[in-house]
Parts: structure tokens; C-alpha cells; sequence
């Protein structure tokens, strides 16, 4: 059934459910997201069962199944070119945990494409550039791993 949304409010929806998977702790859901995209962060490049392992690995889950976070996209530019489609956002990240009060842990930006493929909007790409960094002890497994420029 085609996306029967215009094609800016369809992509950023696809943004909103990329920060609704990972704050639900829904790692196949992510995959799904990037299923045939590219995933550029840290480095590295993923591509979809691949980026929900990285998030298995990287980020830890609580009691209640999720990282305690909420991602805030703000700032979400789309233009829509076609059959395709950039978006540039911010993104910020809190979290709350029993041994850490409410804060922001980290803020960057999203540079995305997209593609219509079989009348539904899908990522084709997401670039995450972090930009700013705080305490990510409670969020990530090894906050060690990030560039010593980056770390708290």
C-alpha cells in the first residue's frame, strides 16, 4: 500500500520512530529501519541486523527493558527531491536511571537520505555526527571506546 502521506511528513515520521525504537529498547526495530540503508556512526558503516547487534552490544537495558532515555529530534529540515530525500536534525539524548538524575547525556545531529521504494518512504542513509558529550556511563557498556575528545 503506497505512503499515502506527503513525503516530508513521512520521512520525518520514519526520524521519530528511529528515536522511539531505541528509547523502547526495540533493537529489531531499528534493524528494520535500516534494513537496506546505510548506518554511518563512530566510523563504522551498518546496515540492518548489523546495526541492532552494535546497539545489543553498545547500550545498556534496564529493568524495564529500555536505556531509560528519550531522544529529542529537533531542528528536522527535509527536502523532498523526487523519488528521494535529505533531512538534517539535531538530536539530543536524556536519561534517567535509580543512580543517575534526569540530565542530557549527549547531543548531536542526523544527516539523512531517503528513498520511495515500492510506494513507502525507508532510510537509505543516516550520518550521526556527536557533537556534545556528558556522563554516558549509565547509557553505554564501554564509554571508554569514544574519542578521547569526546568523553566526559
Amino acid at each position: 500500500m503506497p505512503d499515502a502521506l506527503p513525503a516530508d511528513q513521512a520521512v520525518r515520521n520514519l526520524i521519530f520512530a528511529y528515536a522511539e525504537a531505541v528509547d523502547r529498547g526495540d533493537f529489531a526495530a531499528v534493524a528494520r529501519l535500516f534494513a537496506d540503508a546505510d548506518f554511518v556512526s563512530g566510523g563504522a558503516t551498518l546496515t540492518g541486523d548489523a546495526v541492532a547487534r552494535m546497539f545489543e552490544k553498545t547500550i545498556i537495558l534496564y529493568d524495564d527493558g529500555t536505556p531509560r532515555t528519550k531522544h529529542v529530534t529537533t531542528n528536522v529540515a527535509v527536502e523532498p527531491d523526487g523519488p528521494a530525500a535529505t533531512a538534517a536534525s539535531y538530536f539530543t539524548v536524556l536519561q534517567a536511571t535509580p543512580d543517575l538524575p534526569f540530565q542530557p547525556i549527549c547531543a548531536g545531529r542526523y544527516d539523512d537520505r531517503f528513498a520511495l521504494r515500492d510506494g513507502r518512504w525507508r532510510f537509505a542513509e543516516r550520518r550521526i555526527t556527536l557533537e556534545l558529550v556528558g556522563n554516558v556511563a549509565h547509557h553505554l557498556r564501554r564509554p571508554d571506546r569514544l574519542p578521547a575528545a569526546l568523553r566526559p
